[in-house]
């Protein structure tokens, strides 16, 4: 789930232009970027102070957005940075995890409006982050009337994992895919004024579909790599018709990675977020930059984002070094609202919580973390 990260897996989402970031040390105030953004035919100059990343919350009660979200967010929203939201449900059946945010109603949208609204006041850009189908990853009792959840598989996850009783998937039909394919195109469309990211990691449908050792159709959409990677392909391609392509996808390391990170260079996306392969391990050297998704780095034409496990020093180094465009953080900046001032400073940092990350409480262990000078 979300919550691993910055220890996930991969993301992706995109601006039409390359990022030249410098990132500060022990001996300058500067931790900026500057970025160009498309959005529609309007092309405005981002400083970007520092980079949010996307975590999953559990407090959107019946998948609708709520109003604490919209302090959440304007909280760590800072003039000309870059807040990527929570992963966001394109469908009905795409839920695996409760009190998750959607997008494909309007009720669902009118809500997102405020918190949005919240963050630009603040002069930040928001990222909404289009979440769909955990695929397997899921049970009866998420899915609409009771169905089995859907996946590339019928395969199911190991009874008792993570002590979850999961319900054995059924296997899409071809004929089900394009209805897929749909629910991202409208969610997209749905999502527009938000800007958004494809989440296709952890395990998840896209990531059902990508992997080999889940994967085991025999059509056009399983055995080689290039038709594992069809499925989420044809889902950049139904984004991109349906709102432009300066907004999109996500991917997974090594060999898969770098196929895509090439494919999706044909849709000139704004940005792929990836996450290292050594942080999902727990490997890993202090104020070490890994190198791991170096290639993919190469391969892809515009900006990069490398997260997983990075703090300040280190984050300054994967700049310094070329090695990403864009550093997000998430559980620091999680506990720490006012990450950007404390990075500024090099001042001490909140201790984040885990007990809270998934609780529902609007307020406790969510949106009262300590400013910096409430803390002093």
């Amino acid at each position: 789930m979300w919550w691993k990260f910055p220890n996930a897996r991969c993301r992706t989402k995109m601006v039409s232009s390359r990022c030249v970031q410098m990132a500060g040390d022990s001996t300058s105030s500067k931790w900026e970027a500057r970025c160009s953004f498309v959005r529609g035919s309007v092309r405005s100059e981002t400083k970007m102070v520092i980079l949010l990343a996307p975590l999953s919350q559990n407090r959107s009660y019946k998948n609708v957005a709520q109003p604490h979200a919209a302090v959440y967010y304007s909280q760590r929203a800072t003039k000309g940075g870059l807040l990527i939201a929570e992963a966001t449900g394109v469908s009905h059946t795409s839920q695996g995890y409760r009190e998750t945010p959607g997008i494909w109603t309007r009720e669902q949208v009118k809500a997102w409006k405020p918190i949005v609204n919240a963050v630009h006041k603040k002069g930040a850009v928001f990222f909404l982050q289009l979440w769909h189908h955990v695929g397997r990853v899921s049970t009866y009792g998420f899915q609409p009337n009771g169905q089995a959840p859907i996946s590339s598989t019928d395969k199911g996850i190991t009874p008792g994992l993570d002590g979850v009783d999961w319900t054995p998937p059924r296997r899409l039909s071809k004929d089900e895919i394009p209805s897929i394919v749909n629910d991202f195109r409208v969610a997209a469309r749905n999502a527009i004024e938000l800007i958004f990211e494809k989440h296709g990691a952890n395990g998840y449908l896209i990531e059902q579909f990508l992997k080999d050792q889940v994967n085991d159709r025999t059509d056009e959409y399983g055995g080689s790599l290039e038709n594992r990677c069809r499925f989420a392909l044809e889902i950049v391609e139904a984004e991109t018709n349906e709102i432009g392509s300066n907004r999109s996808i996500d991917s997974d390391p090594d060999a898969l990675g770098l196929y895509l990170a090439k494919e999706l260079n044909k849709f000139d996306l704004v940005y792929l977020h990836m996450i290292e392969p050594t942080v999902l391990s727990g490997a890993g050297i202090e104020d070490e930059v890994p190198h791991k998704l170096l290639p993919i780095r190469k391969a892809f034409k515009n900006t990069f984002i490398a997260s997983g496990g990075y703090n300040r020093s280190k984050g300054n180094l994967a700049i310094s070094e070329n090695y990403a465009d864009l550093v997000p953080y998430g559980h620091l900046f999680f506990a720490n609202p006012d990450l950007v001032r404390r990075f500024e400073l090099d001042a001490t940092r909140n201790e984040y919580n885990k007990k809270t990350f998934l609780s529902r409480d609007p307020v406790f262990g969510y949106t009262d973390y300590p400013f910096l000078e409430e803390a002093n």
